[in-house]
């Protein structure tokens, strides 16, 4: 059986496919009788699934994050499209492909991780160099790194977002110091790498991606700098000052209290990775939402609730010109009403007018009397 992704589903099509359970929920309809809704997901997208009949017994059958061969057919609903679901079997994750269900970068891991290693490298402080070293020496974080996805559904919501997104605010970073030399580039480059590091502890991606119970409970900016410093204390002399900034770039990197941030901003290079970590994720945010919806016949996206906006994607649609009005063309008055008004070039007004009559109100009187 061929695998049938979300993307590829359409109206009244009657599908047998496997998909990964996001969620799932047994409610009661309003005519007492339990139902069954699921999120449905694969590599492609999201689809929601309503089981209405055996809700109870099939509710049993499988749990959230099980892989299931679901059949059904898609029907519209508000406009949306979901399945109705007949049936439904748990599947065995050795017989699955991983890489349908979640969806990965589009860089290979092993490309993310050299740009990673040549970073490193170009790191000129040794205390630096060595901090990340200990990461890098890591093979369970390195893995943990490079898989993790970089949020769950803001921005780089993906297998190795995380490491994608961290190298491309570092390239950024660079491109900075090169129009501002003042800045410390070691110091900003270490920040872009390591700033949303806490998030493989604060993110479950196995399956589905949620939050860990120490996600929802400390955050990756709490985690992030207990793993910096955790390492800073493996190395002999490692200046406080350097250690304090540093810590400084994850506490203050989301800018803003309301936004998270336990601390604003307060060094050009903190005030730096800040921007800069907004402008990558936001570019990454709406350009997945674009192309989300990039299969539509509309130059606008649906309702971006974070942004709250739509947003423009494709070529302005051709406006049907409106028909062209036929323009009307006054009557010439009868000969015996025509008045000369060629005078010379330069004539004053009084030598325009001169001979006609300026009484307006005997000129009233001619005209009714013309009507009678």
């Amino acid at each position: 059986m061929s695998k049938k992704f979300v993307e590829q589903i359409k109206e009244r099509d009657i599908v047998e496919s496997i998909f990964l359970v996001r969620d799932k929920n047994l409610a009661m309809a309003k005519n007492g009788k339990p139902y069954l809704t699921l999120k449905l997901m694969d590599r492609t997208g999201e689809v929601e699934g309503r089981i209405w009949d055996n809700a109870d017994a099939i509710n049993a059958l499988f749990n959230k994050d099980d892989f299931v061969l679901v059949r059904g057919k898609a029907n519209l609903y508000l406009g949306k499209l979901q399945l109705v679901i007949q049936e439904v079997a748990r599947q065995d994750e050795e017989t699955i492909e991983l890489a349908d269900f979640l969806p990965v970068s589009r860089f290979p891991q092993e490309e993310l991780l050299s740009r990673l290693r040549q970073k490193v490298d170009s790191i000129e402080k040794s205390h630096f160099r060595r901090l990340m070293d200990l990461f890098l020496d890591d093979r369970e974080f390195v893995a943990m790194y490079t898989a993790a996805p970089a949020a769950k559904s803001m921005h780089h919501v993906f297998l190795g977002g995380l490491l994608e997104h961290s190298l491309a605010v570092a390239d950024l970073a660079e491109d900075v110091c090169a129009r501002y030399p003042e800045l410390d580039r070691d110091l900003l480059l270490l920040g872009a790498l390591l700033h949303d590091v806490g998030k493989v502890a604060e993110l479950s991606y196995r399956r589905s991606f949620d939050y860990t119970d120490e996600g929802k409970l400390l955050g990756h900016i709490m985690l992030g700098v207990e793993m910096i410093d955790a390492r800073i204390r493996q190395i002999d002399d490692f200046p406080t000052q350097d250690a304090i900034l540093l810590k400084h770039l994850l506490l203050s990197h989301h800018g803003q209290y309301e936004y998270g941030s336990p601390k604003r901003p307060k060094t050009l290079e903190a005030i730096v990775l800040n921007f800069l970590d907004d402008l990558d994720s936001k570019i990454n945010g709406v350009k997945s939402h674009i192309d989300k919806n990039s299969a539509s016949d509309s130059s606008w996206t649906p309702y971006h609730r974070l942004y709250e906006r739509y947003f423009f994607s494709g070529e302005m649609q051709q406006q049907t010109p409106a028909p062209e009005m036929p323009k009307s063309v006054a009557p010439d008055p009868p000969r015996e009403q025509r008045r000369d008004f060629s005078a010379p070039l330069g004539a004053s007004l009084g030598e325009r007018v001169k001979g006609e009559s300026l009484d307006l109100f005997s000129a009233a009187e001619k005209d009714d009397n013309d009507a009678d």
